[in-house]
């Protein structure tokens, strides 16, 4: 035994100590989150389409300034609707992300306002006031680096559901009722580590936004 030998020990074994507490610290962060492409949805009061009875939750998060969304509700969503909404396999519900506004730094976060007003729609008319509500949002969408959501054009474009009362509406949005609940819905996906719209998940697993993967996801879940 060497004159050193007992220091180089004692180095040891506290480097293998500090190994054991960082190993330890970095289980105790990640325990308890999904893993990668999967997420856990509080889906409690968020609009959805569909029979409330069916057994697989979609969701569906989505920018009303986003082209991407646009073009996923005019050519994905009709489809999903007639094989697996209407046929009680599957409901698909809306969480709201707007992020496009401030990645453009643009002057108002018209993103979040038309997410604010589709919630404010919601609370009056239900989900199927919600669905046609948000039809409407992405056939008036304007370029996604230009303000075109300001509270007035809202207003406009609820104008177009006749059931909606417009008084109440517009005190909704003027006051900015719903803003704490779009709050809550980009933290969702923000936890669920979204980073584009439109991003799908079936039952809490990540899937392409193609009518085939959703579609075939669907179908394992049952």
């Amino acid at each position: 035994m060497t004159a050193n030998s007992n220091p180089n020990r004692m180095f040891l074994v506290i480097g293998t100590l500090i190994a054991a507490v960082l190993i330890g610290l970095a289980v105790f962060a990640v325990q308890g989150k999904p893993a990668a492409g999967t997420a856990e949805f509080d889906l409690q009061g968020v609009p959805f389409a569909g029979q409330d009875s069916a057994p697989v939750d979609v969701v569906v998060v989505e920018d009303f300034k986003c082209p991407a969304c646009k073009n996923f509700e005019e050519t994905v969503t009709p489809e999903l609707k007639t094989r697996y909404v209407d046929t009680g396999k599957a409901k698909v519900h809306t969480i709201l992300w707007p992020f496009l506004a401030e990645k453009f730094s643009l002057p108002t976060d018209d993103g979040k306002l038309a997410a604010q007003a589709s919630l404010c729609v919601y609370d009056q008319g239900g989900n199927d006031a919600f669905t046609t509500f948000k039809s409407i949002l992405f056939r008036a969408q304007g370029e996604e680096n230009v303000v075109w959501a300001t509270k007035a054009r809202l207003k406009d474009l609820a104008g177009n559901l006749e059931s909606l009362d417009q008084s109440k509406f517009a005190e909704c949005l003027d006051t900015d009722a719903t803003a704490a609940r779009v709050d809550a819905m980009e933290a969702q996906a923000t936890r669920a580590r979204v980073n584009s719209t439109p991003t799908v998940f079936v039952n809490g697993k990540q899937v392409t936004g193609t009518l085939a993967d959703i579609g075939a996801a669907i179908d394992a879940a049952k």
